[in-house]
């Protein structure tokens, strides 16, 4: 019995003994994660992209080894089954890149549980990881023409249709779509994953509207133009006048850009408008103020806008005088009347302006040579004669208001 146990665990040390230590595993390589929020917003011809700049990596830490991030681009069939994202970085197209601010050793990370100081921020030229990136692409004819994945030999070879003696019907049209892609590049040149895609559909934009132009009060601008119409696309070549059949014209919004800055066009119009006009209630004197009204359609999930028009500008300037003072009143002393009124509330308002008379005469002069500030003044007159008082209101543009009720009193 005693042997038995001790050969057991003597072949258990044998076993143990002849364990192999395994070889060293390779260093883990840290990609970035995908891109969020990739957004597509056409103008024209012009295609916007948006996203947000990893800050982190696939395997939940920070910072994003990051150096790069592209876009792809790829005009491809929606009717047949989804391109892998190999092949759209195959046969794509490179629409553009930004540089990011990458870490200094992509290897000291943290988990984005820890404090932000744990670890050393990313350096560098380029955006802030974390931070929104835009990226433009220009459409062209070539890129309309539909990219078609070259056939595998393991593939079917078609099959020409049984003829049956009918007219033939191809499938119904469908718009063609490019579908764009990012992601982040590591600085080590390694590719982390792709970002969700988004499509933008090839169809011609919608027609500018015509006719922009603005007016302004003291307290907004009120821009107003044209309604766009979308009549049904007909063959150039047509002999005969035609009316198509089924034409549902698409539904036409507003959007409205503050192009002042020629260099930063601001879009006013949290969402697009059904119809003019529009109140932009910023108002600085001085300013030349420049609007561009588009006109929006949504295909699919994108919002497509025509060309820009030319922009409606014009300089605000200040022609409105403030409001008539009310309330006056005078109140009569020994040698002095005191009038007061109600304040008026103009933000630009520079003070007031008193005139005086002799009670019955048509015409008043004023007492006070610049306006003064408080809406209230002691007058030194004459004891026993009939005075008359009127007040007007000055901007600080130079604009005089009406003037106000006339007030007479006599000084004791």
């Amino acid at each position: 019995m005693v042997f038995s146990a001790f050969f057991a665990l003597s072949a258990v040390s044998s076993v143990v003994a002849c364990g192999k230590k395994g070889a060293p595993l390779p260093p883990l390589v840290k990609l970035p994660v995908a891109p969020a929020d990739l957004r597509a917003e056409r103008r024209g011809n012009i295609v916007d992209l948006s996203f947000t700049v990893p800050f982190a990596n696939t395997d939940a830490t920070r910072p994003a080894n990051v150096a790069q991030a592209h876009v792809y681009a790829i005009t491809a069939p929606v009717t047949v089954a989804p391109l892998s994202d190999a092949d759209l970085l195959k046969y794509g197209t490179k629409v553009g890149s930004v540089q990011v601010k990458a870490p200094r050793d992509p290897n000291v990370t943290a988990s984005v549980d820890d404090p932000a100081d744990e670890v050393d921020p990313p350096e560098g030229p380029g955006l802030d990881q974390g931070a929104l990136a835009r990226i433009e692409e220009s459409l062209t004819d070539d890129m309309k023409s539909v990219f078609e994945l070259p056939r595998k030999k393991s593939d079917p070879k078609a099959v020409a249709p049984e003829d049956t003696g009918l007219p033939l019907l191809g499938p119904p049209p469908t718009a063609q779509v490019r579908t764009y892609a990012a992601f982040g590049i590591s600085t080590r040149g390694k590719k982390g994953p792709l970002s969700a895609r988004v499509t933008v559909p090839l169809v011609p934009p919608p027609p500018p509207p015509t006719g922009a132009a603005f007016t302004y009060s003291e307290t907004a601008v009120s821009l107003t133009w044209s309604a766009v119409v979308v009549a049904p696309a007909t063959a150039a070549d047509a002999v005969l006048p035609s009316t198509v059949i089924g034409f549902t014209p698409p539904t036409i919004t507003y959007n409205v850009y503050d192009t002042s800055n020629p260099d930063v066009a601001v879009k006013l119009t949290a969402t697009p408008l059904a119809a003019s006009p529009f109140s932009d209630p910023r108002i600085v004197w001085g300013e030349t103020r420049c609007y561009v009204v588009v006109a929006a359609q949504i295909v699919g999930a994108v919002t497509i806008e025509s060309e820009a028009p030319p922009a409606a500008c014009d300089t605000l300037v200040d022609t409105f005088p403030p409001a008539v003072p009310k309330g006056i009143s005078a109140i009569a002393s020994e040698g002095t009347i005191h009038l007061i009124w109600e304040p008026n509330t103009e933000k630009d308002l520079a003070g007031y302006l008193v005139l005086r008379g002799v009670e019955a005469a048509e015409t008043l002069e004023p007492i006070t040579s610049e306006p003064i500030a408080e809406p209230s003044l002691r007058d030194t007159v004459r004891t026993g004669v009939a005075y008359a008082y009127v007040v007007r209101a000055v901007d600080k543009a130079g604009n005089v208001s009406a003037a106000s009720a006339r007030v007479v009193e006599t000084a004791r």
